[in-house]
Protein backbone atom coordinates (compact mmCIF):
# COMPACT_ATOMS: atom_id res chain seq x y z
CA UNK A 1 0.00 0.00 0.00
CA UNK A 2 1.00 3.73 -0.92
CA UNK A 3 2.50 5.29 1.83
CA UNK A 4 2.58 8.69 0.61
CA UNK A 5 0.59 11.87 1.33
CA UNK A 6 -1.37 12.78 -1.80
CA UNK A 7 0.50 16.28 -1.95
CA UNK A 8 3.92 14.19 -2.23
CA UNK A 9 2.42 11.99 -4.92
CA UNK A 10 1.66 15.10 -7.37
CA UNK A 11 4.69 16.66 -7.09
CA UNK A 12 6.78 13.30 -7.61
CA UNK A 13 4.44 12.64 -11.02
CA UNK A 14 4.88 16.45 -11.94
CA UNK A 15 9.03 16.23 -11.39
CA UNK A 16 8.93 13.33 -13.60
CA UNK A 17 6.94 14.86 -16.32
CA UNK A 18 8.50 18.29 -16.22
CA UNK A 19 11.94 16.37 -17.32
CA UNK A 20 9.98 14.79 -20.09
CA UNK A 21 8.42 18.09 -20.93
CA UNK A 22 11.75 19.61 -21.23
CA UNK A 23 12.64 16.84 -23.96
CA UNK A 24 11.46 18.21 -27.73
CA UNK A 25 9.23 14.92 -29.13
CA UNK A 26 6.43 15.60 -31.75
CA UNK A 27 6.01 12.44 -33.57
CA UNK A 28 8.94 10.79 -35.66
CA UNK A 29 11.61 12.54 -33.60
CA UNK A 30 11.58 10.78 -30.56
CA UNK A 31 15.57 9.52 -30.27
CA UNK A 32 16.23 12.31 -28.22
CA UNK A 33 13.30 11.08 -25.39
CA UNK A 34 13.97 7.68 -25.75
CA UNK A 35 17.50 7.68 -24.84
CA UNK A 36 16.82 9.67 -21.85
CA UNK A 37 13.87 7.31 -21.24
CA UNK A 38 16.01 4.25 -21.53
CA UNK A 39 18.39 5.73 -18.67
CA UNK A 40 15.19 6.42 -16.75
CA UNK A 41 14.02 3.69 -16.54
CA UNK A 42 17.30 1.57 -16.02
CA UNK A 43 17.59 4.15 -13.07
CA UNK A 44 14.44 2.73 -11.86
CA UNK A 45 15.92 -0.84 -11.62
CA UNK A 46 14.56 -2.15 -15.19
CA UNK A 47 16.85 -4.15 -17.76
CA UNK A 48 15.80 -2.05 -20.73
CA UNK A 49 15.92 -3.09 -24.30
CA UNK A 50 15.60 0.13 -26.80
CA UNK A 51 14.59 -0.97 -30.41
CA UNK A 52 15.43 0.04 -33.97
CA UNK A 53 11.85 1.72 -33.89
CA UNK A 54 13.15 3.78 -30.33
CA UNK A 55 10.73 2.05 -28.21
CA UNK A 56 11.36 1.29 -24.63
CA UNK A 57 10.78 -1.93 -23.23
CA UNK A 58 11.97 -2.07 -19.58
CA UNK A 59 11.49 -4.79 -17.35
CA UNK A 60 11.03 -4.31 -13.71
CA UNK A 61 11.77 -7.46 -11.05
CA UNK A 62 9.10 -8.72 -8.99
CA UNK A 63 9.06 -8.57 -5.20
CA UNK A 64 10.95 -11.56 -3.68
CA UNK A 65 8.22 -14.13 -2.80
CA UNK A 66 6.05 -13.12 -6.11
CA UNK A 67 8.22 -13.71 -8.54
CA UNK A 68 5.71 -16.53 -10.27
CA UNK A 69 2.43 -13.72 -10.45
CA UNK A 70 1.10 -12.97 -13.94
CA UNK A 71 2.95 -10.40 -16.10
CA UNK A 72 1.57 -7.17 -16.56
CA UNK A 73 2.49 -4.67 -18.77
CA UNK A 74 2.30 -0.68 -18.39
CA UNK A 75 2.08 0.90 -21.65
CA UNK A 76 2.21 4.57 -22.60
CA UNK A 77 3.55 6.72 -25.93
CA UNK A 78 6.41 9.37 -25.62
CA UNK A 79 5.46 11.47 -28.51
CA UNK A 80 2.49 14.31 -28.31
CA UNK A 81 1.47 16.52 -31.06
CA UNK A 82 3.06 19.97 -31.00
CA UNK A 83 1.03 23.03 -31.62
CA UNK A 84 0.64 26.59 -30.56
CA UNK A 85 -1.48 29.57 -30.38
CA UNK A 86 -1.15 31.78 -33.63
CA UNK A 87 1.32 34.12 -32.76
CA UNK A 88 3.11 31.77 -30.38
CA UNK A 89 7.16 31.83 -31.06
CA UNK A 90 7.57 27.31 -31.05
CA UNK A 91 10.09 25.69 -32.75
CA UNK A 92 8.52 21.82 -31.58
CA UNK A 93 11.87 20.28 -32.66
CA UNK A 94 14.02 22.10 -30.45
CA UNK A 95 11.85 24.25 -27.82
CA UNK A 96 10.78 22.65 -24.75
CA UNK A 97 7.30 22.91 -23.05
CA UNK A 98 7.27 25.99 -20.77
CA UNK A 99 5.09 24.47 -17.98
CA UNK A 100 2.63 26.78 -15.65
CA UNK A 101 -0.73 26.43 -13.58
CA UNK A 102 -3.60 28.14 -14.22
CA UNK A 103 -5.14 30.89 -11.73
CA UNK A 104 -6.78 28.14 -9.34
CA UNK A 105 -3.54 26.13 -9.37
CA UNK A 106 -5.66 23.00 -10.10
CA UNK A 107 -4.74 22.66 -13.71
CA UNK A 108 -1.06 21.71 -15.09
CA UNK A 109 -0.91 23.44 -18.19
CA UNK A 110 1.66 25.05 -21.11
CA UNK A 111 2.50 28.44 -22.09
CA UNK A 112 0.76 29.18 -25.32
CA UNK A 113 1.69 25.41 -26.74
CA UNK A 114 0.21 22.10 -26.25
CA UNK A 115 1.07 20.01 -23.28
CA UNK A 116 2.09 16.46 -23.62
CA UNK A 117 0.45 15.41 -20.82
CA UNK A 118 -0.87 13.19 -23.86
CA UNK A 119 0.94 10.67 -22.59
CA UNK A 120 3.68 12.17 -20.96
CA UNK A 121 2.00 12.54 -17.69
CA UNK A 122 1.35 8.01 -18.38
CA UNK A 123 4.61 8.05 -18.12
CA UNK A 124 5.64 10.22 -15.53
CA UNK A 125 2.85 8.27 -13.33
CA UNK A 126 4.60 4.87 -14.49
CA UNK A 127 8.13 5.77 -13.68
CA UNK A 128 6.47 7.35 -10.22
CA UNK A 129 4.66 4.30 -9.18
CA UNK A 130 8.07 1.97 -9.90
CA UNK A 131 9.63 4.02 -7.39
CA UNK A 132 7.34 3.68 -4.96
CA UNK A 133 5.39 0.10 -5.18
CA UNK A 134 5.83 -2.20 -2.36
CA UNK A 135 4.66 -5.44 -3.66
CA UNK A 136 4.55 -6.62 -7.32
CA UNK A 137 5.09 -9.29 -9.37
CA UNK A 138 6.74 -8.92 -12.87
CA UNK A 139 6.59 -5.74 -15.01
CA UNK A 140 7.29 -4.83 -18.26
CA UNK A 141 7.21 -1.56 -19.36
CA UNK A 142 6.25 -0.60 -23.03
CA UNK A 143 6.73 2.96 -23.90
CA UNK A 144 6.47 3.50 -27.88
CA UNK A 145 7.02 6.06 -30.58
CA UNK A 146 4.60 8.02 -33.37
CA UNK A 147 1.41 6.86 -31.27
CA UNK A 148 0.22 10.06 -32.55
CA UNK A 149 0.59 10.01 -36.59
CA UNK A 150 0.45 6.25 -37.15
CA UNK A 151 1.14 4.13 -34.37
CA UNK A 152 4.19 3.06 -36.05
CA UNK A 153 6.20 1.90 -32.81
CA UNK A 154 3.40 0.17 -31.83
CA UNK A 155 3.16 -1.60 -35.10
CA UNK A 156 7.11 -2.48 -34.85
CA UNK A 157 6.99 -3.76 -31.59
CA UNK A 158 8.08 -7.42 -31.43
CA UNK A 159 5.07 -9.70 -30.67
CA UNK A 160 7.34 -11.35 -28.45
CA UNK A 161 6.89 -8.57 -25.60
CA UNK A 162 3.44 -9.28 -25.49
CA UNK A 163 2.52 -12.84 -26.13
CA UNK A 164 4.19 -13.89 -22.61
CA UNK A 165 1.98 -11.39 -20.62
CA UNK A 166 -1.07 -11.50 -19.42
CA UNK A 167 -2.18 -8.37 -18.48
CA UNK A 168 -2.35 -4.80 -20.16
CA UNK A 169 -2.79 -1.48 -18.46
CA UNK A 170 -2.61 1.12 -20.83
CA UNK A 171 -2.33 4.71 -19.53
CA UNK A 172 -3.20 6.66 -22.51
CA UNK A 173 -7.12 7.58 -21.36
CA UNK A 174 -8.30 11.02 -20.34
CA UNK A 175 -10.89 10.97 -17.66
CA UNK A 176 -9.37 9.70 -14.16
CA UNK A 177 -12.95 7.89 -13.21
CA UNK A 178 -13.31 6.28 -16.72
CA UNK A 179 -12.26 2.80 -18.11
CA UNK A 180 -11.73 1.47 -21.47
CA UNK A 181 -11.84 -1.51 -23.01
CA UNK A 182 -12.46 -0.67 -26.63
CA UNK A 183 -11.32 1.30 -28.93
CA UNK A 184 -11.66 2.67 -33.15
CA UNK A 185 -9.67 1.95 -35.80
CA UNK A 186 -8.16 4.64 -38.09
CA UNK A 187 -6.34 5.68 -41.43
CA UNK A 188 -4.68 8.83 -42.77
CA UNK A 189 -6.00 9.48 -46.20
CA UNK A 190 -3.66 12.17 -47.53
CA UNK A 191 -4.50 13.68 -51.40
CA UNK A 192 -1.71 15.50 -53.33
CA UNK A 193 -1.37 17.29 -56.44
CA UNK A 194 1.50 19.02 -58.22
CA UNK A 195 1.26 23.13 -57.35
CA UNK A 196 0.86 24.93 -61.04
CA UNK A 197 1.21 28.66 -61.08
CA UNK A 198 0.34 31.05 -63.48
CA UNK A 199 1.25 35.29 -63.27
CA UNK A 200 -0.72 36.96 -61.32
CA UNK A 201 -2.36 40.10 -63.15
CA UNK A 202 -4.71 41.79 -60.14
CA UNK A 203 -3.44 45.05 -58.32
CA UNK A 204 -4.27 44.40 -54.51
CA UNK A 205 -3.40 41.41 -52.15
CA UNK A 206 -5.41 40.46 -49.23
CA UNK A 207 -4.92 37.94 -46.56
CA UNK A 208 -8.02 36.11 -44.91
CA UNK A 209 -7.57 34.54 -41.74
CA UNK A 210 -9.84 31.99 -39.59
CA UNK A 211 -9.31 31.93 -35.91
CA UNK A 212 -10.91 31.33 -32.30
CA UNK A 213 -12.33 27.80 -33.19
CA UNK A 214 -12.52 25.33 -30.92
CA UNK A 215 -10.38 22.85 -32.64
CA UNK A 216 -9.36 19.60 -30.16
CA UNK A 217 -9.22 15.76 -30.49
CA UNK A 218 -11.06 14.61 -33.85
CA UNK A 219 -11.63 11.19 -32.23
CA UNK A 220 -13.29 11.95 -28.51
CA UNK A 221 -14.44 15.62 -29.90
CA UNK A 222 -15.49 15.01 -33.14
CA UNK A 223 -19.13 15.14 -31.85
CA UNK A 224 -19.41 17.93 -30.38
CA UNK A 225 -20.40 20.11 -33.38
CA UNK A 226 -17.16 22.01 -33.86
CA UNK A 227 -16.48 24.10 -36.68
CA UNK A 228 -13.78 23.22 -39.21
CA UNK A 229 -11.58 25.92 -40.37
CA UNK A 230 -10.10 24.28 -43.45
CA UNK A 231 -13.70 23.53 -45.05
CA UNK A 232 -14.64 26.85 -43.50
CA UNK A 233 -11.82 28.71 -45.64
CA UNK A 234 -13.13 26.78 -48.78
CA UNK A 235 -16.41 27.26 -48.47
CA UNK A 236 -15.51 30.94 -48.39
CA UNK A 237 -13.47 31.01 -51.25
CA UNK A 238 -16.73 29.51 -52.72
CA UNK A 239 -18.73 32.29 -51.45
CA UNK A 240 -16.62 34.97 -53.15
CA UNK A 241 -16.59 33.81 -56.49
CA UNK A 242 -20.11 32.68 -56.68
CA UNK A 243 -20.51 36.39 -55.64
CA UNK A 244 -18.82 37.69 -58.30
CA UNK A 245 -16.05 39.00 -56.13
CA UNK A 246 -13.15 38.07 -58.25
CA UNK A 247 -10.13 36.73 -56.92
CA UNK A 248 -6.88 34.69 -57.06
CA UNK A 249 -5.66 32.00 -54.77
CA UNK A 250 -1.90 32.51 -54.09
CA UNK A 251 -1.45 30.46 -50.40
CA UNK A 252 -3.31 28.70 -48.35
CA UNK A 253 -2.86 26.63 -45.07
CA UNK A 254 -5.14 25.49 -42.45
CA UNK A 255 -4.98 23.20 -39.41
CA UNK A 256 -2.24 21.82 -36.94
CA UNK A 257 -2.48 18.35 -37.03
CA UNK A 258 -3.85 15.70 -38.53
CA UNK A 259 -5.61 14.16 -35.55
CA UNK A 260 -7.03 17.35 -34.49
CA UNK A 261 -10.00 19.79 -35.77
CA UNK A 262 -9.00 22.69 -37.62
CA UNK A 263 -9.21 25.73 -35.22
CA UNK A 264 -7.40 28.11 -38.04
CA UNK A 265 -6.72 28.83 -41.63
CA UNK A 266 -5.10 31.11 -44.03
CA UNK A 267 -5.65 32.39 -47.36
CA UNK A 268 -3.99 34.75 -49.49
CA UNK A 269 -5.74 36.22 -52.40
CA UNK A 270 -4.96 38.72 -55.58
CA UNK A 271 -8.20 40.77 -56.22
CA UNK A 272 -9.36 44.19 -57.95
CA UNK A 273 -12.76 44.06 -55.43
CA UNK A 274 -13.09 46.57 -53.17
CA UNK A 275 -13.02 45.15 -49.74
CA UNK A 276 -16.23 46.27 -48.68
CA UNK A 277 -17.81 43.38 -50.68
CA UNK A 278 -15.02 40.90 -49.29
CA UNK A 279 -15.99 41.90 -46.27
CA UNK A 280 -19.45 41.64 -47.15
CA UNK A 281 -19.12 37.92 -48.33
CA UNK A 282 -16.70 37.48 -45.16
CA UNK A 283 -20.11 38.58 -42.95
CA UNK A 284 -22.48 36.29 -44.70
CA UNK A 285 -20.39 33.20 -44.07
CA UNK A 286 -19.90 33.88 -40.59
CA UNK A 287 -23.56 34.19 -40.00
CA UNK A 288 -23.98 30.84 -41.72
CA UNK A 289 -21.33 29.39 -39.33
CA UNK A 290 -22.61 30.22 -36.45
CA UNK A 291 -26.39 28.99 -38.05
CA UNK A 292 -24.28 25.78 -38.19
CA UNK A 293 -22.46 25.56 -34.48
CA UNK A 294 -24.82 27.23 -32.45
CA UNK A 295 -23.33 28.96 -29.53
CA UNK A 296 -19.50 27.20 -30.36
CA UNK A 297 -19.56 29.14 -33.11
CA UNK A 298 -19.65 32.12 -31.89
CA UNK A 299 -16.05 32.65 -31.11
CA UNK A 300 -15.15 32.39 -34.60
CA UNK A 301 -12.85 35.43 -36.41
CA UNK A 302 -12.31 36.25 -39.74
CA UNK A 303 -10.07 38.90 -40.75
CA UNK A 304 -9.40 40.56 -44.01
CA UNK A 305 -5.25 41.94 -43.77
CA UNK A 306 -3.50 44.11 -46.62
CA UNK A 307 -0.60 42.30 -47.77
CA UNK A 308 1.60 42.73 -51.14
CA UNK A 309 0.37 41.77 -54.68
CA UNK A 310 1.15 37.83 -55.17
CA UNK A 311 3.60 37.76 -57.87
CA UNK A 312 1.93 34.41 -58.95
CA UNK A 313 -1.29 32.54 -57.65
CA UNK A 314 -2.42 29.22 -58.38
CA UNK A 315 -3.64 27.55 -61.88
CA UNK A 316 -7.67 28.30 -62.21
CA UNK A 317 -8.29 24.15 -62.34
CA UNK A 318 -5.95 23.75 -59.54
CA UNK A 319 -8.15 26.34 -57.54
CA UNK A 320 -11.45 24.84 -58.92
CA UNK A 321 -9.87 21.39 -58.27
CA UNK A 322 -9.00 21.90 -54.58
CA UNK A 323 -12.19 23.86 -53.64
CA UNK A 324 -14.36 21.32 -55.08
CA UNK A 325 -12.47 18.33 -53.45
CA UNK A 326 -12.23 19.69 -49.50
CA UNK A 327 -16.01 20.14 -49.87
CA UNK A 328 -16.47 16.96 -51.14
CA UNK A 329 -15.20 15.49 -48.06
CA UNK A 330 -17.09 15.31 -45.17
CA UNK A 331 -15.85 15.97 -41.79
CA UNK A 332 -17.61 15.30 -38.70
CA UNK A 333 -19.75 12.45 -37.72
CA UNK A 334 -20.82 9.93 -40.39
CA UNK A 335 -22.39 7.08 -38.31
CA UNK A 336 -23.12 6.45 -34.89
CA UNK A 337 -23.01 2.92 -32.94
CA UNK A 338 -25.99 0.94 -33.74
CA UNK A 339 -25.17 -0.82 -30.99
CA UNK A 340 -24.30 2.21 -28.50
CA UNK A 341 -26.00 5.23 -30.20
CA UNK A 342 -24.59 7.44 -27.56
CA UNK A 343 -21.25 6.73 -29.44
CA UNK A 344 -20.05 7.65 -32.51
CA UNK A 345 -18.93 4.62 -34.85
CA UNK A 346 -17.20 6.72 -38.04
CA UNK A 347 -15.98 9.92 -39.05
CA UNK A 348 -13.61 11.47 -40.88
CA UNK A 349 -11.49 14.67 -40.12
CA UNK A 350 -9.78 17.65 -42.32
CA UNK A 351 -7.03 17.73 -40.67
CA UNK A 352 -3.96 19.85 -42.48
CA UNK A 353 -4.34 21.40 -45.51
CA UNK A 354 -0.41 22.78 -47.18
CA UNK A 355 0.44 24.11 -49.95
CA UNK A 356 4.63 22.64 -49.83
CA UNK A 357 7.39 21.30 -51.50
CA UNK A 358 5.81 21.53 -54.82
CA UNK A 359 2.82 19.39 -54.23
CA UNK A 360 -1.01 20.90 -52.70
CA UNK A 361 -1.28 18.34 -49.85
CA UNK A 362 -4.77 17.72 -47.81
CA UNK A 363 -4.71 15.25 -44.84
CA UNK A 364 -7.85 13.22 -44.38
CA UNK A 365 -7.88 11.33 -40.90
CA UNK A 366 -10.40 8.52 -40.83
CA UNK A 367 -11.74 6.24 -37.77
CA UNK A 368 -14.13 3.53 -37.41
CA UNK A 369 -15.51 0.72 -34.43
CA UNK A 370 -15.89 -1.94 -37.97
CA UNK A 371 -12.67 -1.66 -39.89
CA UNK A 372 -15.02 -2.53 -43.21
CA UNK A 373 -16.01 0.91 -42.64
CA UNK A 374 -12.63 2.56 -42.94
CA UNK A 375 -11.87 -0.04 -46.36
CA UNK A 376 -15.17 1.56 -47.76
CA UNK A 377 -14.22 5.39 -46.71
CA UNK A 378 -10.94 5.02 -48.59
CA UNK A 379 -12.26 3.37 -51.81
CA UNK A 380 -14.69 6.44 -52.05
CA UNK A 381 -11.59 8.96 -51.00
CA UNK A 382 -9.77 7.51 -54.00
CA UNK A 383 -12.67 8.14 -56.55
CA UNK A 384 -12.89 11.79 -54.79
CA UNK A 385 -9.52 12.49 -55.59
CA UNK A 386 -9.13 11.23 -59.20
CA UNK A 387 -12.69 13.17 -59.86
CA UNK A 388 -10.60 15.94 -58.65
CA UNK A 389 -7.39 15.49 -60.83
CA UNK A 390 -5.75 14.68 -56.92
CA UNK A 391 -3.61 11.45 -56.08
CA UNK A 392 -4.78 9.36 -52.60
CA UNK A 393 -1.91 7.88 -50.76
CA UNK A 394 -3.39 5.74 -48.56
CA UNK A 395 -1.58 5.59 -45.06
CA UNK A 396 -1.80 1.99 -42.76
CA UNK A 397 -4.98 0.93 -41.69
CA UNK A 398 -3.94 0.81 -37.78
CA UNK A 399 -6.98 -2.01 -36.00
CA UNK A 400 -9.44 -1.19 -33.90
CA UNK A 401 -9.45 -2.83 -30.64
CA UNK A 402 -13.02 -5.21 -29.94
CA UNK A 403 -14.01 -4.90 -26.47
CA UNK A 404 -14.26 -7.79 -23.54
CA UNK A 405 -17.01 -7.63 -21.86
CA UNK A 406 -15.56 -10.82 -19.63
CA UNK A 407 -12.54 -8.81 -18.75
CA UNK A 408 -11.14 -9.64 -15.56
CA UNK A 409 -8.62 -6.96 -14.86
CA UNK A 410 -11.39 -4.36 -15.89
CA UNK A 411 -13.39 -5.95 -12.79
CA UNK A 412 -10.50 -5.94 -10.60
CA UNK A 413 -9.56 -2.54 -11.46
CA UNK A 414 -12.93 -1.39 -11.20
CA UNK A 415 -13.06 -2.65 -7.40
CA UNK A 416 -10.27 -1.25 -6.44
CA UNK A 417 -11.11 2.33 -7.63
CA UNK A 418 -14.89 2.11 -6.08
CA UNK A 419 -12.90 1.06 -3.07
CA UNK A 420 -10.01 4.07 -3.00
CA UNK A 421 -12.84 6.60 -4.19
CA UNK A 422 -16.32 5.50 -3.06
CA UNK A 423 -17.78 5.37 -6.46
CA UNK A 424 -17.58 3.28 -9.83
CA UNK A 425 -15.70 3.54 -12.72
CA UNK A 426 -17.41 4.39 -16.26
CA UNK A 427 -17.10 1.58 -18.39
CA UNK A 428 -16.36 2.59 -22.40
CA UNK A 429 -15.24 2.00 -25.78
CA UNK A 430 -13.92 4.92 -27.28
CA UNK A 431 -13.90 6.72 -30.81
CA UNK A 432 -10.60 7.17 -30.69
CA UNK A 433 -7.30 5.18 -31.43
CA UNK A 434 -5.71 3.57 -29.01
CA UNK A 435 -2.19 1.21 -29.12
CA UNK A 436 -4.10 -1.69 -28.15
CA UNK A 437 -5.76 -2.29 -31.16
CA UNK A 438 -1.73 -3.51 -32.25
CA UNK A 439 -1.57 -4.90 -29.21
CA UNK A 440 -4.53 -6.87 -29.74
CA UNK A 441 -3.67 -8.04 -33.20
CA UNK A 442 -0.48 -9.63 -31.78
CA UNK A 443 -2.14 -10.91 -28.99
CA UNK A 444 -5.77 -11.83 -28.66
CA UNK A 445 -5.71 -13.70 -25.34
CA UNK A 446 -4.38 -10.26 -23.19
CA UNK A 447 -6.50 -8.92 -20.83
CA UNK A 448 -6.23 -4.96 -21.47
CA UNK A 449 -7.44 -1.67 -20.50
CA UNK A 450 -7.00 1.87 -20.93
CA UNK A 451 -6.79 4.51 -18.30
CA UNK A 452 -5.37 8.12 -17.68
CA UNK A 453 -5.53 10.90 -15.63
CA UNK A 454 -8.11 13.69 -16.64
CA UNK A 455 -6.64 15.72 -19.09
CA UNK A 456 -8.97 18.92 -21.21
CA UNK A 457 -8.80 20.14 -24.69
CA UNK A 458 -5.52 17.32 -26.07
CA UNK A 459 -4.23 18.40 -29.11
CA UNK A 460 -4.91 22.15 -28.70
CA UNK A 461 -2.96 25.22 -26.94
CA UNK A 462 -5.78 25.03 -24.39
CA UNK A 463 -4.74 21.55 -22.66
CA UNK A 464 -4.21 21.50 -19.45
CA UNK A 465 -3.96 18.69 -16.59
CA UNK A 466 -6.00 18.35 -13.58
CA UNK A 467 -3.58 17.69 -10.93
CA UNK A 468 -5.86 16.14 -8.34
CA UNK A 469 -6.65 13.50 -10.45
CA UNK A 470 -2.71 12.11 -10.51
CA UNK A 471 -3.90 10.51 -7.19
CA UNK A 472 -6.38 8.40 -7.80
CA UNK A 473 -4.66 7.22 -10.96
CA UNK A 474 -0.92 6.21 -9.36
CA UNK A 475 -2.91 4.61 -6.40
CA UNK A 476 -5.31 2.15 -9.07
CA UNK A 477 -2.05 1.44 -10.61
CA UNK A 478 -0.28 0.27 -7.59
CA UNK A 479 -3.47 -1.44 -6.22
CA UNK A 480 -3.89 -3.34 -9.18
CA UNK A 481 -0.22 -4.59 -9.29
CA UNK A 482 -0.34 -5.74 -5.76
CA UNK A 483 -3.59 -7.40 -5.97
CA UNK A 484 -2.28 -9.33 -9.49
CA UNK A 485 0.70 -10.05 -7.83
CA UNK A 486 -1.66 -12.05 -5.06
CA UNK A 487 -3.75 -14.27 -7.97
Amino acid sequence: MLDICNDDIIAGVVEEFMAIADIPRPSGHEKAVSDYLKTAFEEAGCTVVQDEANNIIADFPATAGFENAYLTVLQAHMDMVCVAEPGKKYNPLTDPIELMTDESGCYLMANGTSLGADDGIGIAEILFVLKNIQQNGPIRVIITTDEEQGMTGAKALDAKYLLDATYLINCDSENFDEITIGSAGSVLMKFKRSLEYVPCSKTKGRRISINGLLGGHSGTEIHKGRGNAIRTMLFLLKDLFENSVMCDLADIYGGKAVNAIADEAVAVIATDADDEDILRVISQRKDIFKSLYGSSGDSIEIELTEVPVPEKILHPLLKRDLIHLTLMLHSGVLAMSQLKPSMVETSANLGMLRLKDGFAELSYFARSSIDEKLHELAKVAEIQAAVNSFECELGDFSPGWKERSDSMLMLVLNEIFQNQNGFPMQVETIHAGLECGWHYQKNPELDMVSIGATTVDIHSPKEKLMLESIVPQVKLIIGALENIAMF
